[in-house]
């Protein structure tokens, strides 16, 4: 699996890491195209626990990003968040949230580190990210 962004989306989502004490996150919106995920959009969500060291997504806020995505002809092709003093290697939390959204985890950190990631049959593989 190959997912493809643009640097402009991976900056935007970086730069947010750097200004947030908390950590930071939302969704990535495009199309899959067999084993690539084509990145169309870096969408953020608000962090409902307000922690450095994890986070969560409000559920009513999940529906409106499916309803924003539907319209615009996208679907959820992944997850993003940042680790703010850790590197950009899923924890146990991201694990079993992982388990839960079976879509591909790009986790960023501030320094600009980024790596994504997919549970596959209980194993974490990572996925190449591919800049454009």
């Amino acid at each position: 699996m190959k997912l493809f962004m643009t640097r402009k989306d991976v900056q935007r989502i970086i730069e947010l890491a750097k200004k947030s004490p908390i950590e930071v996150c939302g969704f990535l919106l495009g199309r899959k195209a067999g084993n690539v995920l084509i990145v169309e959009e870096a969408r953020k969500t608000r962090n409902r626990l307000n922690s450095p060291v994890e986070f969560e997504i409000d559920p009513l806020e999940i529906a409106e990003v499916l309803d924003e995505a539907e319209k615009k002809g996208l679907e959820i092709v992944g997850v993003f968040h940042s680790h703010l003093k850790c590197p950009p290697i899923p924890s146990e939390k991201d694990l079993r949230g992982m388990n839960l959204w079976r879509n591909v985890w790009l986790i960023v950190t501030p320094s600009g580190e980024f790596r994504a990631w997919t549970l596959e049959n209980g194993e974490v593989k990572e996925v190449e990210v591919e800049i454009r």
